[in-house]
């Protein structure tokens, strides 16, 4: 899994694609002790204990680099503050960039930075180590799809609080595109000292060990008052070691842990069991550049032998709604009124007959097991698409080599995303013709001429009708296959409070929660 790909496939992806933290009260699924919280007065300390997904053999330090592990991201993500983070109304929210606005062309976007933020050595936050943190995030190999438009040489200071960004083309949405990897270090910040170095979040790094840490409250955060005294991450393996320490007591919110583990905590009313609904996609991916689902016909058929139905019922167990084949369904932009896709064998076959593919021959899907569901859900595919005569072989790779061999280059393969974000996220991310993060190989000029046309228009409601527009294109022609969308299934103690509410990025902004005990 690869962070940095898709906003975290998790974090929002995710990571997309599993999740970060758990949402509390976001969905029917909670134990009975959530109907008292309304009336608890929240109470500071206590230590909040987490498990999260990942390997020893992945992790990272750097805040800029390749995340492969949910528990590395979360660390980063209490540690190092971002510009923006994801917000409820409206959607993007002030962090350590106080304030924006854009020139009248939407081209320049001006950031003023937050009054009194520090970083944890004490020494005031300046525009310049935004620069400098901004241009390293851009020298990534991914940077392009982190900061997409905007080039090293256009990031600039203007004094001590005000950074400047300047973009290659109108980008009404900008703002919202910084709320995920915009980690803010100290200038010139070593290699070596990328590990310890002082963030500027609501929580210090107090020791880090094998992938586990514990994390103490930042007392000088400007964001306001933190009421936990410390969290302490603890890395799993596997979503059930990580629930099955959970409902032994010994951790206190168990993250991303899947609907099996949520039928299994049901009848426990000392489990808080948070359903994050329509957080994850887990879409498969058809080549549109070249190879067997190059032509525009074979995706549409395969797309219509899918029953999206069965897909949601079996490999999610209900936990989760059916999708239409187009990314961001959580956003408040998302095209509700294109028709939804449904299953027909009988237009699917004359597809592939119209197209001439050869049935004669049997196709290899490739997956992972990162996240639960994923390589049941191309098993299912397979077998269903079979029913329209297309012969699927599902091949399992080991994580690093999917992510290394197979992402970006695959003909037919699955991917994931843990953090439901906006249409122009994904977009601008994975679609558009020269995206880093191209997971189909799909150039289509109309659909980027729609993109940059929206991204051009100030006018709220005509933005709308113009993102519809690409969206129309994604869903007709793109290379994704997006059957459903999952729960994102967490697990919590009976006194954790106040866990974050929002999708994606937001999952890991545990400044607000508290413990009742």
């Amino acid at each position: 899994m690869n962070w940095n790909r898709r906003q975290v496939l998790w974090a929002g992806g995710g990571i997309g694609a599993a999740a970060l933290l758990a949402a509390c009260g976001g969905g029917d699924e909670t134990s009975s002790e959530s109907s008292a919280k309304g009336s608890e007065k929240p109470r500071p300390g206590g230590t909040l204990r987490v498990g999260a997904l990942g390997r020893a053999s992945a992790i990272t330090r750097d805040p800029h680099g390749t995340q492969a592990n949910e528990s590395d991201y979360l660390i980063i993500s209490l540690v190092y503050d971002t510009l923006t983070v994801p917000g409820a109304k409206p959607n993007t929210a002030p962090r350590l960039a106080a304030s924006w606005k854009a020139s009248d062309d939407l081209k320049t976007w001006t950031f003023t930075l937050a009054k009194g933020a520090k970083f944890h050595d004490g020494t005031p936050v300046t525009a310049a180590d935004v620069v400098w943190s901004l241009k390293r995030l851009r020298g990534t190999p991914s940077g392009a799809s982190r900061l997409p438009g905007i080039k090293p040489e256009n990031i600039r200071a203007e004094g001590d609080d005000t950074v400047v960004l300047v973009s290659d083309y109108p980008n009404a949405e900008l703002p919202l595109l910084t709320r995920l990897t915009t980690f803010v270090l100290k200038k010139d910040t070593a290699e070596k000292d990328l590990g310890k170095a002082p963030g500027t979040g609501p929580f210090k790094l107090d020791w880090f060990r094998s992938g586990n840490a514990r994390l103490v409250r930042n007392d000088d955060w400007y964001g306001g008052d933190v009421l936990l005294d410390a969290v302490e991450v603890k890395i799993f393996e596997s979503p059930q070691a990580m629930a099955n320490a959970l409902l032994a007591g010994q951790i206190d919110v168990a993250s991303n842990v899947g609907a099996v583990a949520a039928r299994t905590a049901e009848k426990r009313e000392d489990v808080q069991i948070v359903r994050r609904r329509n957080d994850m996609a887990m879409p498969i991916v058809m080549r549109t550049a070249d190879g067997p689902f190059a032509d525009a016909k074979v995706r549409e058929a395969l797309r219509l032998a899918v029953d999206r139905e069965a897909m949601v019922k079996q490999v999610l167990s209900g936990y989760g709604t059916v999708a239409n084949d187009i990314l961001g369904t959580g956003d408040p932009a998302y095209a509700k009124d294109i028709p939804q896709r449904t299953r027909d064998l009988t237009k699917a076959k004359q597809l592939l007959r119209e197209a001439g593919f050869d049935l004669s021959k049997t196709y290899k899907l490739l997956t992972t097991e990162d996240i639960a569901g994923l390589a049941e859900a191309a098993t299912l595919f397979a077998t269903q698409v079979r029913e329209a005569g297309v012969k699927v072989e599902v091949v399992k790779q080991e994580s690093a080599t999917f992510w290394d061999k197979t992402w970006l280059k695959g003909d037919l393969y699955t991917t994931y995303w843990g953090t439901n974000d906006s249409v122009v996220f994904f977009a601008s991310k994975t679609m558009v013709s020269d995206s880093g993060q191209n997971e189909a190989g799909w150039k289509n000029g109309r659909f980027d001429a729609a993109y940059r046309k929206a991204m051009a228009t100030k006018d709220v409601p005509a933005r709308l009708q113009v993102m519809r527009d690409f969206q129309q294109i994604e869903f007709d022609e793109s290379g994704y296959l997006l059957w459903g969308m999952a729960d994102g299934i967490d697990l919590a103690g009976a006194a954790v409070r106040d866990l974050p509410t929002l999708p994606g990025y937001g999952r890991v902004q545990l400044e607000t929660a508290w413990l009742a005990r």
